[in-house]
């Protein structure tokens, strides 16, 4: 039940974290607020393919 799933940030493209999550218990796609590197403060990345 468990897939790897790729997080972005999409105005600035970065593809850089890696995580997993339950499709059962969350259909939707995944946002999670995380530190991006190239704008050097944290920012909400979403789950892509």
């Amino acid at each position: 039940m468990r897939v790897n799933i790729t997080l972005e940030h999409k105005p600035s493209g970065e593809r850089l974290y890696l995580t997993s999550k339950n499709k059962r218990n969350n259909p939707e796609r995944l946002e999670l607020k995380k530190y991006s590197k190239k704008l050097r403060k944290h920012v909400v990345f979403t789950e892509v393919k």
